[in-house]
């Protein structure tokens, strides 16, 4: 695990290197906040705050930075990027999961998904020796969504935008649909995660782009799409991006959908509900034109180091400090 940790430093340093030269502040925000943005398909971690002499209140362990690089973005900061610990609670333990995870964020300012596509290409190339292997090395292949459901499926999403319709196409495929009502993000999910993600092509590293508009988030939509990709290396989801919306109608109204998303389904898991700042909706809409990319530190060290499984990357990863007392890691 020494040398796990060992080209841990090394890159850390060589991707600060890589934005300090590029003009990008480095900035290092909260891990706890009162407010969250948000996001009804990530469960969170809760905690706390006790005082003799102030208010308790509760405080969560932030699933991504963005809540607060947003803040500084409004406000003049510029491009930034931070390396920071995340938390998303009701993670499955496995080789690419963990519930705390290391992440790469930047916000590129005068920017959109496009440029953050060649600004992430020049990244990897910085952290990869000249001699390795070519499914590691940009360029990037691309491909959108629709084309991969219809390479992979048969299925013209073009033409199934209703979720009934999509149901149909899925139940052809031989998949369970519910007959209760589901969303079509849900139809499609079913769909995408079982015989178009495991299939993507592996030879290079992937951009996964123009992702349908019905899946609800922060990125602009651009008819039926939103200006969003996700990079896959050797098949592994790496990094996410948005072009940044920006728009104060479209995130208020994102707020409250997700939020309300989120109250009926954890109102009745019993899973935690955390509080949202719906005027953050005008913050945001201060940004100037920006595109932000996520990445997993964690699994991208995976795959630069020729591994398939965080626990030869991460020290102490939450299996092992569960099921083997507290030191079988190092």
């Amino acid at each position: 695990m020494k040398a796990a940790a060992q080209f841990r430093s090394t890159m850390n340093r060589t991707i600060r290197t890589f934005f300090d030269d590029r003009g990008y502040t480095e900035v290092d925000t909260p891990s706890l906040s009162p407010t969250l943005i948000p996001e009804a398909t990530i469960e969170n971690f809760s905690t706390r705050f006790e005082n003799p002499f102030m208010p308790s209140t509760d405080l969560y362990l932030i699933p991504s930075p963005e809540i607060y690089m947003k803040q500084l973005i409004a406000n003049g900061f510029g491009s930034i990027y931070q390396i920071s610990h995340c938390f998303r609670n009701s993670e499955q333990l496995g080789h690419i999961h963990n519930p705390e995870f290391s992440m790469l964020e930047y916000y590129t300012m005068d920017a959109d998904e496009q440029d953050s596509i060649r600004i992430t290409e020049e990244l990897l190339t910085s952290l990869l020796d000249p001699s390795a292997p070519e499914d590691l090395k940009p360029p990037f292949a691309r491909i959108t969504v629709e084309k991969a459901m219809k390479h992979f499926t048969g299925i013209d999403l073009g033409q199934h935008q209703r979720q009934a319709s999509l149901a149909n196409e899925a139940r052809k495929l031989g998949l369970s649909v519910p007959d209760e009502p589901e969303s079509w993000e849900e139809t499609f999910n079913r769909i995408f995660l079982t015989f178009v993600e495991p299939n993507l092509p592996q030879d290079k590293p992937l951009v996964l782009e123009r992702y349908p508009s019905q899946i609800e988030c922060l990125a602009k939509q651009d008819g039926w799409y939103r200006k969003r990709w996700e990079l896959y290396i050797r098949g592994i989801e790496i990094a996410n991006c948005y072009d940044e919306e920006r728009d104060e109608r479209v995130i208020s109204d994102y707020y409250a959908s997700e939020y309300a998303k989120l109250i009926q389904t954890r109102s009745e898991s019993g899973s935690v509900i955390p509080d949202t700042d719906p005027d953050l909706a005008t913050t945001f809409a201060r940004m100037p034109q920006c595109s932000g990319v996520a990445i997993g530190l964690d699994r991208l060290q995976m795959v630069l180091m020729g591994k398939s499984d965080l626990q030869g990357v991460i020290l102490f990863p939450l299996s092992d400090m569960l099921n083997s007392g507290y030191t079988r890691n190092l």
